[in-house]
């Protein structure tokens, strides 16, 4: 029997099915013409979401092809959705921060609040004298005045300003102990976040790394017999993201100072933090203030201008004059000087701390100095709000994280808003995690909670709204 001409009717059906099927796909205009799509072209544009929307339209058209039924204009619309979301996930947005964690490395550690922006703000929308020197009209050196500012404030000779810490490890390295022994105490061979490790520093600058003690075991004796004709300097690193307790020992800039004197090498110390207060004013465990540190006779100190000195990231050294030119002519300078964004907001955070203004206009600090019993009843009133729209709501006792590298396992106490619900609540967080401004809390015990102490008091409404609208959106 002769099935030819049956096969090529069935094929010719097929096709005329699939050519039909394919003529129902949208067209890309027609997408982007959907309101939840025409919101996504308006925050990120249009050129940027068209392409998108093409390989999922190109997708369908390759699922229909292969025996699919053509997706509905909804299900398109949520896949295109979803996809922008996907690829758009790493698009800098505001995010309200309810972890409790202070310095959040991954949140930008420092908040620099609405009193830095505002002043900082008229240098930054114009020209700015960035590099000229408007008395005799002619050309300056850019960041001379906040370097002044520091160098007053730290009580050192000289201060210069890169743009992060591992800047300053590594130009100190390279320019006072390239093709030299730097000795640096095993206890000291830290690691921070992002793979930042001092050994990997130490030989990039080419300084070459003679440690000495042990883990736990440090003392001055360890120092002094490894000194020799090829011993550049002695570094020493503040354990800033970790401790070591036990059976310790470690030397103080102090005692270090005394050896380095002796035997006329420069005492570098790699304070990490930038702490400037006394952190115990605030029941935490005293961390070293980079001018203590110069009063014990450090020649060089290095620490994070977006740690416990509470601005913008960047870098900064404080110290002897001598150290700090012979740095500056350095060829890779240059590189990691910071710009004129940088200078102009550590010059406001440094005005707030000359001024005694840092627990007003520091969130940092501010944060840090909030009593329990402050957040305590914050969390009361964002409870009765939501209690009030159907959403079961607690208050329970919990602590606060310094975080970014800073004070390691010290915490403050604090008062946590939590939601539990009988559904998923890491769909609840995904959603939050989602929203617009984005909002970030902590999972454990099947809560969702949230820490005042890192949200600033003005977005505490805008906060209930985004929890209502999640956690309906959820359900």
């Amino acid at each position: 029997m002769d099935t030819s001409n049956n096969y090529n009717s069935d094929n010719g059906n097929n096709n005329v099915r699939s050519n039909r099927e394919l003529a129902q796909i949208p067209s890309v205009e027609e997408v982007l013409q959907q309101a939840e799509l025409k919101a996504l072209s308006n925050r990120y544009s249009q050129k940027m979401v068209t392409p998108l929307v093409r390989q999922v339209l190109a997708e369908e058209r390759k699922n229909i092809k292969n025996g699919a039924t053509p997706s509905a204009m909804a299900d398109i619309k949520k896949k295109c959705m979803t996809l922008i979301e996907e690829e758009y996930q790493s698009f800098l947005r505001p995010v309200i921060n309810a972890t409790g964690v202070i310095l959040h490395t991954n949140l930008g550690r420092a908040a620099l609040g609405q009193a830095i922006i505002n002043n900082s703000l008229p240098v930054l929308m114009g020209y700015n004298n960035l590099e000229y020197n408007l008395l005799p009209g002619e050309r300056g050196k850019r960041g001379e005045f906040t370097e002044r500012m520091l160098t007053l404030f730290s009580q050192a000779e000289s201060s210069l300003i890169l743009n992060n810490n591992a800047a300053c490890v590594f130009l100190i390295l390279k320019v006072l102990a390239k093709g030299k022994e730097v000795i640096i105490s095993r206890g000291e061979l830290v690691q921070i976040g992002g793979g930042f490790r001092i050994p990997d520093i130490l030989r990039e600058s080419g300084a070459l790394l003679r440690e000495v003690g042990t883990t736990n075991q440090t003392n001055l004796s360890d120092y002094e017999e490894a000194i020799t004709e090829q011993t550049a300097l002695i570094l020493k690193v503040h354990q800033s993201n970790f401790a070591i307790a036990g059976f310790t020992q470690s030397v103080d800039t102090r005692e270090l100072k005394t050896l380095t004197q002796k035997y006329k090498i420069p005492l570098v110390v790699d304070q990490g933090s930038g702490a400037f207060l006394l952190t115990r004013q605030f029941s935490l465990e005293q961390e070293p203030m980079v001018q203590d540190i110069i009063r014990s006779g450090a020649d060089l100190v290095c620490f994070s201008a977006d740690k416990l000195f509470g601005g913008p990231q960047g870098g900064i050294i404080c110290g002897k004059k001598e150290f700090t030119n012979r740095i500056r002519k350095d060829p890779l300078y240059r590189t990691y000087r910071v710009g004129k964004m940088t200078l102009s907001l550590l010059q406001s955070v440094l005005l707030c701390y000359l001024q005694g203004r840092t627990l007003q206009d520091l969130p940092l600090w501010r944060m840090i100095s909030l009593s329990s019993e402050e957040i305590k009843k914050r969390c009361q009133s964002l409870a009765r709000r939501l209690r009030n729209e159907g959403i079961p709501a607690s208050v329970i006792e919990g602590v606060s994280l310094i975080g970014g590298g800073s004070l390691p396992g010290k915490t403050l106490p604090t008062y946590l808003l939590g939601i539990k619900t009988e559904g998923s609540i890491e769909e609840l967080d995904r959603n939050l995690r989602l929203s617009h401004p984005a909002v970030l809390g902590r999972v454990k015990d099947d809560y969702l909670f949230f820490d005042p102490r890192t949200i600033e008091p003005c977005f505490d409404k805008k906060l209930t709204e985004l929890i209502i609208s999640a956690f309906y959106r959820k359900n």
